[in-house]
């Protein structure tokens, strides 16, 4: 059976997406009030026969389907569209995703060499709170996925700028640019560091010891603390490098000032001059 989990805009509209899944048919779960910021939907249509479809939508703008049918991964899609905050491009929301396979079986429940072992003798409440964890360790991964996208593509365009500055060349951005770009730094720090529980573990694993272990292997296993430093590193450069082009602007800005003085210096000077001689 497979996992597959999406990040599909900034967030997500929880309240009218949950009357909207509910009008299509789909059951919606409840999980314990400390489990802020999600919906739980079950559905009939379930890929295979061993286990039941479900499918967890965070309000970060993730969703994770857990055995579900193809055609029913698509309608859920097709419904998420009209209750998402600024949507990313489809392609990217396609190739970001993550995929797991998991079976349910007897034991401990663990995420062994990149598949989930659920444990088959827990009742629905605990099988529920177990696939919670496994989806918010997924949820962050997309979401992550997603900006790493976002800092390459920041990060080629302006890959070129250390060149231009070394062949002193003219750069061809105005000090409105750099401040845009300074600004999309900040944004992004401010999502990574600030808005999300990239840094910290949530506070629904507090006394709940199992499902903390489960979520933090999961992050281990997807690297999340170790691609997080690393975006932060190349973060970091790319704010030196703006800060870099934002004081090379000033200090042009400054010369052509001290120009323009001196040149009206001069101008006043010899019309001095001129009111002397004649």
């Amino acid at each position: 059976m497979q996992c597959i989990a999406y990040a599909t805009a900034d967030e997500y509209h929880l309240g009218n997406l949950s009357e909207d899944l509910s009008a299509e048919g789909y059951i919606e779960i409840n999980l314990p009030k400390d489990a802020a910021n999600i919906l739980v939907i079950g559905t009939e249509n379930s890929a295979k026969e061993y286990d039941s479809g479900m499918i967890f939508l965070f309000r970060e703008g993730s969703v994770v389907f857990w055995n579900v049918e193809n055609k029913t991964v698509k309608n859920i899609m097709r419904v998420l569209e009209r209750h998402e905050i600024q949507p990313y491009e489809t392609a990217l929301v396609h190739w970001e995703n993550e995929e797991l396979n998991y079976r349910r079986g007897e034991g401990q429940s663990k995420l062994h060499k990149g598949e989930i072992l659920l444990n088959c003798d827990l009742n629905t409440d605990e099988g529920i709170l177990e696939k919670f964890a496994f989806s918010n360790a997924l949820c962050l991964s997309v979401k992550l996925a997603i900006w790493e996208s976002s800092l390459d593509m920041f990060v080629e365009s302006i890959q070129s700028i250390p060149e231009i500055l070394k062949s002193r060349k003219k750069v061809k951005l105005s000090h409105a640019d750099v401040m845009q770009k300074i600004g999309e730094l900040f944004a992004l720090r401010h999502r990574i560091n600030l808005s999300s529980d990239l840094l910290i573990t949530p506070d629904f694993y507090w006394d709940r010891a199992h499902l903390e272990q489960l979520y933090d292997k999961t992050c281990q296993f997807l690297s999340i603390a170790r691609r997080v430093k690393v975006m932060n590193e190349k973060l970091q450069h790319c704010m030196d490098l703006t800060d870099l082009m934002r004081n090379h602007l000033n200090e042009k800005h400054a010369l052509r000032l001290e120009w323009m003085i001196v040149i009206l210096i001069t101008i006043e000077v010899m019309f001095e001059l001129v009111s002397r001689v004649f």
